[in-house]
C-alpha cells in the first residue's frame, strides 16, 4: 500500500495541475509562508477547487508521504526522551511527532472559507480511504483538528422554528435522515407549538446546521412514529406535556464524521427543555433499529440454541411475505409478534457491543440512555419495514443517571428496563 502512495506522489509531482497546488502547500507551512498566510491559504483553496476528482487521490497521497513527520527526527527525539525524560526533551519529541500536515490544515482554516473547504476535503478523503488504508494517517490529522475546532463548547445551540430563514428550513428538509420531510406542510407540523427542532451551529459556518434533533412534546412515551409527524390542524400547547420524545437526529456535515456532537446535543436540549418546561418528567427517544434485519438474516442461519425456534418462525414468515407491506405486519399472528419483539430485545441487549450491533443503539446506550421498551408496528414506512420489520425502540434519558449508564455500557453492560428483561426469555 505504501508503494501505491509513493507512485501516486510521483504522479502528483509531475502533474501540471497538482504540482502548483503542492508548491503552494509547501510555501504555506514554510517560514516564508508565515508572513503571507492568508494569501497562500486562499491560493491552496482555489487550487484544490480546480483539481478534478480523479486527481485528488494523488494529492492526498502526496500529503501522506511528503507532509508526514521525519522518521529520523522522531527516532532521535524519542531516544533522547527515553534516556532523559525531561520537559525539554518531551517538547522536542512532541514537535517531531506532529506532522507538517496539521500546520497546513491549521493555516488553511485561517482563510475565508477555509473551514468549509476543509470539511469538503475530508469528504473526498473519506471516499478515498476505502481503497487506500495508508491515508488513515492523513484522516487522523483532519479528525484531530476538527474535533478540537468543533468542540461543543464553541458551538451555538439554536431553536429552528417557522420564523427561521427559508434557506435554513430548506436545509432541514434536505438533511433529515431518519423520517423524510415530504414538503413545507410536513415541516410546518414538526415546528408547531408541541414540537421542537434544535441545531448546533459553528461561528465559521453561519447558517449551516451541523446537526439537528427533532422533539415531540407529548403526554407519554410514544410507541409509534406516525402520530408524531402526521399533519394536524390544531397542535396543542406544549405547557401540558409531560414527556419529551427525541424522534429524529440528523447530521448535516459528512466531513464531521467521527466528531461526536449528537450526544452533547441531546443532553443540552434536554436541559434547556427542562428549564423552559419544568413539568416535563420523562426524556426519551423513539428510535429506529437499522441493523435488526441484517442481524436476523445472519442469526437465522447460525443460531442453534434456545433462540433457534423464534428465529426460524420469523424467517418462515418472511419467506411467505417477501414483499413487505403495512398490512403484513398489522395482521401478524400474536405469537409471532411476541417472537419478533423478543428477538429485537435480544439483539439490542446481547449484540450492541458486537460488530453486527445496531449503530443507533450504540449511540444512545454509550450516551447514557437506558433501553426502555420495544415497540411493535411502530414504523410502517418502507424504510422501517425493510430495516427492522416495523420495530422501533424507546431509550430513556434520566439526566441524573446518564454518566452511570454510560460507564455500564463501557463495561460491556446494556442498561435495560424490567419490561425488556422479561422479553429475554424466548417462547418455546
Amino acid at each position: 500500500m505504501l508503494e501505491k502512495l509513493l507512485r501516486l506522489t510521483r504522479k502528483a509531482r509531475g502533474d501540471r495541475t497538482l504540482e502548483p497546488l503542492l508548491e503552494s502547500c509547501r510555501l504555506l507551512i514554510s517560514e516564508r509562508g508565515q508572513a503571507n498566510v492568508y494569501a497562500l491559504a486562499v491560493r491552496v483553496i482555489e487550487g484544490y477547487r480546480q483539481v478534478s476528482a480523479a486527481r485528488r487521490e494523488a494529492f492526498f497521497a502526496a500529503l501522506a508521504t511528503e507532509f508526514s513527520p521525519d522518521p529520523e527526527a522522531v527516532l532521535n527525539a524519542a531516544t533522547q526522551y527515553a534516556q532523559a525524560p525531561t520537559a525539554q526533551h518531551l517538547a522536542v519529541l512532541t514537535q517531531a511527532v506532529e506532522s507538517p500536515r496539521q500546520e497546513l490544515i491549521r493555516r488553511i482554516n485561517r482563510a475565508p472559507g477555509g473551514t468549509s473547504m476543509l470539511l469538503a476535503m475530508r469528504v473526498d478523503l473519506l471516499g478515498l480511504r476505502k481503497g487506500n488504508p495508508e491515508l488513515a494517517a492523513v484522516d487522523a490529522d483532519f479528525l484531530h483538528l476538527l474535533t478540537s475546532w468543533f468542540n461543543p463548547g464553541f458551538l451555538r445551540l439554536e431553536r429552528v422554528d417557522w420564523q427561521s430563514s427559508a434557506a435554513l428550513l430548506e436545509k432541514i428538509i434536505h438533511h433529515e435522515a431518519v423520517h423524510e420531510i415530504s414538503g413545507w406542510n410536513d415541516l410546518r407540523r414538526r415546528l408547531q407549538p408541541d414540537r421542537r427542532c434544535y441545531a448546533f451551529f459553528h461561528p465559521q459556518l453561519r447558517d449551516e446546521p451541523l446537526i439537528f434533533v427533532e422533539v415531540a412534546l407529548v403526554d407519554e412515551m410514544a410507541d409509534a412514529v406516525a402520530p408524531l409527524i402526521e399533519s394536524t390542524p390544531d397542535a396543542p400547547d406544549a405547557n401540558g406535556a409531560k414527556t419529551a420524545v427525541f424522534y429524529s437526529i440528523s447530521n448535516c456535515q459528512p466531513g464531521l464524521r467521527g466528531v461526536s456532537l449528537g450526544n452533547f446535543l441531546i443532553k443540552k436540549v434536554a436541559a434547556q427543555l427542562k428549564t423552559e418546561l419544568p413539568q416535563l418528567k420523562t426524556f426519551c427517544t423513539l428510535s429506529p433499529i437499522p441493523g435488526f434485519v441484517r442481524w436476523l438474516d445472519k442469526a437465522s442461519t447460525e443460531e442453534t440454541g434456545e433462540w433457534a425456534g423464534p428465529l426460524q418462525r420469523v424467517a418462515a414468515w418472511r419467506q411467505r411475505h417477501p414483499v413487505l407491506a403495512e398490512e403484513n405486519i398489522t395482521h401478524m399472528p400474536k405469537p409471532l409478534r411476541q417472537d419478533l419483539i423478543s428477538l429485537g430485545a435480544r439483539f439490542l441487549v446481547k449484540q450492541s457491543h458486537e460488530a453486527l450491533g445496531d449503530p443507533v443503539a450504540r449511540f444512545h446506550l454509550d450516551n447514557g440512555a437506558r433501553l426502555e421498551r420495544i415497540n411493535f408496528a411502530a414504523d410502517l414506512s418502507k424504510k422501517g419495514l425493510k430495516q427492522a420489520l416495523g420495530l422501533m425502540v424507546n431509550y430513556q434519558y434520566d439526566l441524573s443517571e446518564v454518566e452511570l449508564r454510560h460507564q455500564e455500557f463501557v463495561n460491556q453492560k446494556v442498561s435495560h428496563s424490567t419490561a425488556v428483561r422479561r422479553l429475554l426469555k424466548p417462547q418455546a
